[in-house]
Order: C-alpha cells, then structure tokens, then sequence
C-alpha cells in the first residue's frame, strides 16, 4: 500500500477532507433570538409562556424560504419574540439534550417523537410541552400573523384552526 500512487493520494486527500470538515448545521431565521429545544423548554415552564419551535435542516429550500421572506417581516419578530419562548431543532442533528422529564433524546429523536416527517414543521406548545398546533410547510408572515392571533388568543381552546379561518374570512 503507497500512498505515492496518485489516484491513492488524491482519494485519500479527498476522504480526509470530508471526514476532518466542520460538521453542518441547519441554521434558524438570522437575528432571531432562537434557543435549544431544553433550554427553551426550562425558560417557558419557569414563565409559564408558550413556545413556538421550528423543525428544520441544513440544506432544506423551504428553511430557507422560510427564513428569507417570512421570518424577516417586523410584525412577526415583534409578536413571536414577545409572545413566546422560541426553539429551533435541527430534525438531522445527533445533538443531545435534555427533555424536562430528565430524558436524554438527540434532536433526531425529538423530531421522530413529534412525527416531524419534512421541514420545516412547527409547533405551538404549551409551556409543559403539550402540543396546541402543528403546522407543516411553508409558511407566509401573513400566515404567521394569523396563527399567532390563533394561539395567543386562545381560540384553539374553543375552535379548531379552519374554523377559526373560516369566522375570520
């Protein structure tokens, strides 16, 4: 075995720069204050505040959409900053973290827990943890908009989405 062979040299160059390369991540909204799923689960049960968490992935075109035009409307940043305590889960990550109950589950894991199956996915939740809303896809900031009046007034307590969609229009 010679590594002076230069086809050897130049896969062996090749596999070392792929295995020593900074592992990726998915990255949320850009200027949004987002945390991991447990510290943003800590902080919602120490102020009884809901959370709002975005599934996403590194590489994923509708993060991205996402991200670009509808994270970066002011209304929006001004409601969910306010209105709740944000997490972002990287639903490819092995990152480990802690569930409330003590739990130790990679952000993978969580993803498959909530049967996130595409990014993006996000979740209303209340501050233990209990699921309000599930939404998949992309999302516009009008859309945005019209789910925070959903969840932070309450109406999910009396009506499902669509209905509440269908009194509004």
């Amino acid at each position: 075995m010679s590594v002076s062979n230069p086809g050897y040299a130049g896969a062996w160059f090749i596999f070392l720069a792929f295995a020593l390369a900074p592992v990726s991540f998915a990255d949320p909204p850009e200027g949004w204050a987002f945390l991991s799923y447990d510290e943003a689960s800590e902080i919602a049960l120490e102020q009884d505040k809901r959370m709002f968490v975005y599934f996403g992935r590194y590489g994923c075109p509708t993060c991205e959409r996402v991200n670009r035009e509808s994270f970066v409307d002011d209304r929006v940043d001004a409601k969910y900053k306010n209105n709740y305590v944000l997490a972002y889960v990287d639903s490819e990550s092995g990152e480990r973290l802690r569930l409330p109950t003590g739990e130790r589950v990679t952000e993978m894991e969580l993803g498959i827990r909530h049967d996130v199956v595409g990014t993006p996915t996000f979740f209303f939740m209340e501050p233990d943890g209990t699921t309000i809303l599930k939404i998949a896809g992309y999302v516009s900031a009008g859309q945005l908009l019209g789910l925070d009046l959903f969840v932070d007034g309450e109406h999910y307590k009396t009506r499902t989405l669509a209905e509440f969609v269908a009194d509004e229009s």
